[in-house]
């Protein structure tokens, strides 16, 4: 039996797997002597709103590795093809193991290893003042002409109200009929979701954007439901890429959260 709290309960979870088709393995990947997880992770952790924080796998490797250095970690199956249905197995693993239901979930995705708990919180603001708010997307300007043409990175386009209307990996709005330079904006994969639309998602059955774009929100926006859009100004890097890898790395050497959490009493 699972027990209501009073409390509103909001965890994040981080799916993460070793068969990435543009980089195997990336999760366990090296950055600053760390697995790219475990940044992931306990920079997640950081956040003041999150109760806790759970990695979603299939994989053995990356659990052992999440055993080894004090992480959580739930396994699900190696059937699933979003991060979203994987997120959404979790959940209810995790509510049957504690014996609480969750009322939020954030995914935060697990290539992702500059993500700020600060971003996590903005992402979570509009959530909490709007109970109709049912799901949440962070995006960010893309400044460089490369990321804009760069299909890794998913773009998105919204209305007056800060909803999506479309996510796509072209250069979205076109820029053919202008000559001013148009502000594109990028998905950060830092989805709050509430939990019952959360299983409603996973319910969905995929629809024919979401598979032509190989992006899982456009399932919600093809089924009629609203994406609410919070901008951020944080600047992070993905990981897609080998070549993605190493300008993190460079990025990371002037990070000011990793002092706080890397120390030498945490293996790796």
């Amino acid at each position: 039996m699972i027990i209501k709290r009073k409390k509103i309960n909001i965890i994040g979870i981080i799916p993460a797997r070793m068969g990435s088709t543009r980089f195997p393995g990336k999760p366990l990947v090296k950055i600053k002597n760390k697995a790219m997880i475990y940044h992931v992770y306990f920079r997640t952790k950081m956040c003041k709103e999150l109760n806790d924080v759970y990695i979603a796998t299939p994989d053995l490797e990356i659990q052992d590795y999440c055993v080894h250095n004090n992480m959580n970690i739930i396994m699900t199956k190696d059937t699933h093809e979003r991060a979203s249905d994987r997120a959404a197995e979790a959940m209810l693993k995790i509510e049957e193991k504690l014996k609480q239901r969750i009322d939020i979930v954030v995914m935060v995705q697990g290539d992702e290893p500059m993500v700020f708990p600060a971003m996590i919180s903005q992402a979570l603001k509009p959530m909490l003042k709007d109970q109709s708010i049912q799901v949440i997307n962070l995006t960010s300007p893309l400044k460089t002409p490369q990321e804009r043409l760069d299909p890794n990175q998913v773009k998105v386009v919204m209305d007056k109200n800060n909803f999506a209307l479309y996510f796509s990996r072209e250069p979205i709005p076109s820029q053919k009929k202008t000559t001013k330079d148009v502000l594109m904006y990028r998905q950060v994969p830092i989805i709050p979701f509430r939990r019952d639309f959360l299983i409603k998602f996973n319910k969905l059955k995929p629809t024919p954007l979401e598979i032509i774009e190989s992006i899982d929100m456009l399932r919600l926006l093809e089924c009629g439901y609203k994406v609410k859009i919070v901008k951020t100004q944080f600047e992070i890097y993905g990981v897609d890429t080998p070549s993605d890898l190493k300008r993190v790395n460079r990025a990371m050497k002037r990070d000011a959260l990793c002092p706080i959490y890397i120390t030498n009493k945490r293996r790796c």
